[in-house]
């Protein structure tokens, strides 16, 4: 049994105890919620630790010459028996108690056993030196703490997913760091069945599906400081031919954080978003493949929007991360419900400021087009590669539409990229092929930007130091703004001749738009990360 939220939670414990009094009335014994005594001092000395578990029963009240015993529906009549000629000399009692409460009760009489485990270290590019001796504290690592314990080791360390890759040998466990994937540990199948286990129950998923699942599920973490939060999990499986694999995403963004300032934005790159969000209307697309950071933009654009006098209404599957100041409507995808369905009801309730999480469908798009020409903010993220292609895939989809053409005020095309450390990173001058390709990109930059030194080109290459193996030390976004001006609208509205995604790009090269490439060129020119992590990523 697995529960989305703690309303859940007390649900099924009431109807527990409901149960648990109906079945003390039929057998005619006294009930006692659990609940109530908590806190109340229990009776110490009367019974071994492995007779409660073995008769399913505890000792509550000792008051000198009566003893009172909590039973459960599973405690043997025979027990019973065996209790009162265990104390000939004592008034025995028993009232009827749940299994929940049972098992409340015996984590005080016995409680767990606080066991310590060596944290988890990644210590060089792609793996990590003690792979085997991780590998054999996850083999130790008790089934009922292995899930939690990978969770909090992910967290400490800052990864942004866990992966779970079984073999026909073993179970292989990466987390993602900065972006990119480091070994930690290879288990057995034995061991990554108790992490299955842990994580159906919790994500409400099972470990036999034949097709793809979504679950969800949170934990409390706890900081070396004392500092606790929640931390909300995204967990994808499916079948393979040596078993289950499954990827968790965690979704341990600070919302504090959650500002445009906080992005590395420049002044170029920053000046058309504030623009287009000040309107009243249109459409704000952000594209790029998943894990590029359009969530952590878009909440970022709706935290800068987030005033009381704008009504802002999202539409997420699933909602990542919750935010004060605005209605967030979860849309059920895999139950059939539709984000076209849920946004014409929205329509209806005036928000200023709508989000949708996804673009998918002709629908979607269609309603979305009508709802940013007739006086609302829209936000969304559509898969394309860049901003022009975005233009060219919804063509595709909905075919040359002057709401199109009228509503789409900009896209942003988003990459993230490792930064480097720059207590480590070390300057270097590349070869002259590498010069001239980086002058041959750079050469039509629009006047509006500071030009970077094209005669003495430098760039930086990762250091290593005891602290940071890697000589990265967060991520920095890489930004394509494609501003449709006019001219752009002008090229979308020629009937005879669709524009292609390059066509549409070099317009918007004439128009002062940076592509994405030429930005990531930019900050490896600053010595902010590394021409080969541009190259690897955009």
């Amino acid at each position: 049994m697995a529960f989305n939220d703690a309303e859940d939670q007390v649900k099924f414990r009431e109807n527990e105890e409901l149960n648990t009094k109906n079945r003390a009335n039929l057998l005619k014994v006294e009930y006692v919620d659990a609940r109530t005594i908590i806190d109340v001092p229990l009776a110490r000395g009367i019974l071994e630790i492995s007779e409660m578990y073995q008769d399913k029963l505890v000792p509550l009240f000792d008051t000198g010459s009566n003893y009172t015993f909590g039973i459960t529906i599973n405690t043997p009549q025979q027990a019973l028996r065996i209790i009162r000629e265990k104390f000939p000399d004592k008034i025995v009692n028993f009232k009827m108690i749940s299994v929940k409460g049972f098992e409340e009760f015996m984590l005080r009489f016995d409680p767990p056993k606080e066991v310590h485990y060596d944290d988890i270290t990644v210590t060089k590019e792609g793996a990590s030196d003690n792979v085997q001796k991780v590998s054999d504290t996850l083999e130790a690592v008790k089934s009922d703490d292995i899930l939690e314990y990978v969770i909090t080791q992910a967290d400490k360390l800052g990864a942004s997913d866990i992966h779970f890759e079984t073999a026909r040998t073993g179970v292989r466990f990466r987390f993602r760091l900065d972006g990119a994937l480091h070994l930690i540990a290879v288990v057995s199948h034995q061991k990554y069945r108790q992490l299955q286990q842990s994580i159906a129950v919790k994500a409400n998923i099972s470990t036999s599906a034949p097709d793809a699942q979504t679950g969800h599920l949170s934990q409390k973490i706890v900081h070396e400081d004392g500092v606790e939060k929640i931390l909300n999990m995204r967990i994808e499986t499916v079948p393979t031919l040596y078993g289950q694999d499954a990827v968790v995403r965690l979704f341990n963004m600070d919302m504090s954080l959650l500002r445009l300032d906080n992005l590395g934005l420049s002044e170029k790159e920053r000046k058309p978003i504030d623009e287009v969000i000040s309107h009243p209307h249109g459409m704000v697309l952000m594209v790029g493949p998943t894990g590029s950071g359009k969530t952590t933009t878009l909440y970022s654009i709706l935290m800068q929007l987030n005033d009381p006098k704008n009504k802002i209404i999202t539409l997420e599957d699933p909602v990542e991360y919750g935010l004060d100041g605005m209605s967030q409507i979860p849309v059920y995808s895999r139950q059939g419900d539709s984000f076209a369905n849920k946004l014409r009801a929205v329509m209806r309730l005036d928000p200023d400021v709508i989000m949708v999480g996804e673009i998918r469908d002709v629908d979607t798009a269609k309603t979305a087009l009508q709802a940013a020409v007739t006086g609302h903010l829209v936000l969304s993220t559509f898969h394309a590669g860049n901003s022009a292609e975005a233009f060219t895939r919804m063509i595709d989809m909905i075919g040359v539409n002057p709401i199109l053409i009228s509503s789409v005020k900009l896209i942003i095309s988003q990459r993230l990229v490792r930064r480097l450390d720059d207590k480590t990173k070390i300057e270097y001058e590349p070869d002259e092929a590498v010069k001239q390709h980086i002058r041959d990109n750079l050469q039509n930059l629009p006047e509006d930007i500071e030009k970077p030194d094209l005669e003495n080109i430098k760039l930086w290459k990762p250091g290593k130091s005891e602290e940071n193996p890697f000589g990265y030390k967060g991520r920095t976004s890489i930004i394509e703004d494609l501003i449709v001006t006019p001219e752009i609208q002008a090229l979308m509205r020629n009937t005879t001749e669709i524009p292609t995604s390059d066509i549409i790009e070099n317009k918007a090269k004439e128009q002062g738009m940076i592509t994405m490439y030429q930005a990531g060129l930019l900050k490896a020119l600053k010595g902010m990360t590394t021409i080969e992590e541009i190259n690897r990523v955009i």
